[in-house]
């Protein structure tokens, strides 16, 4: 019997390995939580499966996603990232990558982890949502608005309400999967 999954999902075997393995599966490691805060500012106006198709070429420009080696980026390594075909070549986002890491070492001094920081907005516990269909999900949330303030009054950028929800659902601060999704049900048993 075929798996009924959320209604994002499409057949590419990238998206239904990242749907029915990492999508809304809590994550509390700070590297994953910065690297994918630095992927959903990349997604802005594009699809999700380009920047999947695009992670690895993200883990390589990036160094695995190592904040201290992306804080030293400077003015020639921004130009040089912005001709790899293994990124999205859009110099507002590359640049926003550098400042974000910049940011990140900021906020992890004054509060020990993004972890620590970024689940605050969800009282440490993943909200479990109960929508039967897409058309239920929000594009944003108070919670969402509350951590892209916070992000931006930090140094930030790319963190807008809709980005910041987005990195919610994939992080699993919030269980977005649909109640017919298996992976919905699954999620709710971890806990």
């Amino acid at each position: 019997m075929e798996r009924i999954r959320c209604g994002w999902c499409t057949s590419d075997p990238l998206y239904v390995a990242y749907h029915d393995e990492e999508w809304g599966v809590p994550v509390h490691d700070d590297r994953r939580l910065f690297e994918m805060l630095i992927l959903e500012g990349a997604q802005a106006g594009l699809s999700w499966l380009t920047i999947l198709k695009k992670r690895a070429g993200y883990r390589k420009a990036f160094g695995g996603f190592d904040p201290e080696r992306m804080a030293r980026f400077d003015a020639r390594q921004v130009d040089v990232l912005l001709t790899d075909p293994g990124i999205v070549r859009n110099r507002l986002k590359v640049e926003a990558a550098v400042g974000n890491a910049r940011a990140y070492l900021r906020l992890v001094e004054e509060q020990e982890s993004l972890d620590r920081f970024v689940w605050r907005f969800v009282a440490g516990e993943p909200r479990q949502t109960m929508r039967s269909n897409l058309s239920e999900v929000p594009a944003r949330t108070c919670e969402s608005d509350a951590l892209s303030k916070a992000l931006l009054a930090r140094g930030f950028k790319f963190v807008g309400s809709t980005i910041c929800y987005a990195f919610m659902q994939a992080v699993g601060m919030v269980n977005d999967h649909t109640t017919d999704c298996f992976r919905h049900a699954e999620l709710v048993r971890r806990l």
